[in-house]
């Protein structure tokens, strides 16, 4: 291939960065049992494509550039092991960067790698990256072997708390909890107590799983650090829920410890605009415009600031959805809902896209935006199927817009 070849192959990546957010799932879902934090739906609805893509480029024109850290080449791995290390580092640059690429990598790897036997480590691996493209019965299929075979303690561990974590981002909190009981038989400690308050927390015992929580990790000060900084994500959420400031306290000790956990991050930022305070927002999401539902909460607390700048980014996402609806690439629509509802102010639009996320994915955040979208587009019969999930589950949230 020439230079000039090469320079004709890429994209601009300001147009067409992929709309990618990870799933909100804990941390993104994924927790290496090393331990090591990792801290990670196609749209069905039709769309009008954009204005025509230019596809008419001088030879000399940089059109996208691949990330400095993207695999030097195509080859397969040596060995299982050598494949793991390699899929954990693509899986967990995925996180750190919110850049999808990334998983594309990953799975190029293990399609490469189709018809073989997998060991328990790649199986627990393709779970994870299924977990992160919204594949959830397929990774349910790979940890549920990985259990019925393997007796590694760390293996089992994994498996675990992924498929607990699947349970919990979907609202099946009934599956979710015999898995968190099993994790705290098999590897007791403030991954498995996080795991249980989170149950708890969403099932009408938001305070005593506060509390507990907050009492075993004090008890545990000499835990892990990775395992500290889960429980404190976990707190944050639970005191969130509550109607809690210690909330940011939380969020804001995991974020001094790793800046780049993207969930937390946009969990603190979001608070801060829920709580009248978009210029705080700002801060915490500044240089993060790549990663869209962080530059959804900015380009809000933009707007509410009437800073100068708001137009132009509100301009880029709206280019960057309308071409990731155009291809059919949606891996999920929650950052869109919320776009389409506090920018655009299309609230139909906006409850279209909220309803088919929350059809796969019931986090707190799903729910209410959710909820949000159904009072502003006065959608009664979608107010009713949530309110009546919500009954069920006896789930309260400070949070949500009837609470309020």
């Amino acid at each position: 291939m020439t230079s000039s070849d090469r320079k004709s192959s890429h994209r601009t990546q300001k147009s067409l960065h992929p709309v990618f957010s990870l799933p909100a799932l804990r941390r993104g879902g994924a927790f290496w049992i090393g331990f090591g934090a990792l801290g990670l739906l196609c749209s069905s609805l039709a769309a009008a494509a954009p204005s025509p893509i230019q596809s008419d480029f001088d030879d000399d024109m940089v059109l996208v550039t691949l990330p400095a850290s993207a695999p030097a080449s195509d080859r397969v791995p040596s060995s299982p092991e050598a494949m793991a290390r390699e899929v954990q580092k693509l899986i967990s640059e995925a996180r750190r960067s919110g850049d999808p690429r990334f998983l594309g990598y990953a799975d190029r790897l293990f399609k490469q790698q189709a018809g073989q036997a997998l060991t328990d480590e790649l199986l627990v691996l393709r779970a994870t990256l299924a977990q992160s493209l919204h594949k959830f019965e397929a990774a349910r299929q790979d940890l549920n072997t990985v259990l019925n075979r393997s007796k590694a303690p760390l293996q089992r561990a994994q498996a675990l708390v992924t498929l607990a974590n699947i349970e919990l981002a979907q609202g099946r909190y009934d599956q979710a909890k015999p898995f968190c009981e099993q994790l705290t038989e098999e590897r007791p400690g403030l991954i498995a107590a996080s795991c249980l308050a989170q149950v708890a927390a969403r099932t009408g015992g938001a305070k005593p799983a506060y509390k507990k929580l907050a009492a075993t990790t004090r008890f545990l000060r000499r835990a892990n650090p990775q395992e500290r900084m889960w429980a404190q994500g976990t707190l944050g959420d639970i005191a969130a829920q509550l109607g809690q400031s210690s909330a940011a306290e939380h969020w804001q000790q995991v974020l001094s410890q790793n800046p780049d956990d993207l969930y937390i991050r946009a969990q603190l930022a979001d608070w801060y605009l829920q709580n009248g305070k978009p210029k705080q927002a700002l801060a915490a999401t500044e240089e993060y415009e790549s990663v869209d539902n962080l530059a959804v909460i900015r380009a809000i607390a933009m707007r509410q600031v009437n800073h100068p700048n708001a137009q132009a980014l509100a301009s880029r996402l709206r280019e960057r959805f309308d071409e990731a609806l155009w291809r059919g690439s949606m891996l999920h629509q929650r950052d869109l809902a919320r776009f389409e509802l506090d920018i655009e102010q299309r609230p139909e639009n906006a409850l279209q896209h909220a309803m088919a996320n929350w059809d796969s994915q019931r986090e707190p955040q799903d729910t209410r935006l959710a909820l949000r979208a159904a009072l502003a587009a006065q959608d009664n019969t979608a107010l009713s199927q949530l309110r009546d999930w919500l009954k069920q589950q006896n789930q309260f949230d400070a949070r949500f817009p009837e609470e309020s």
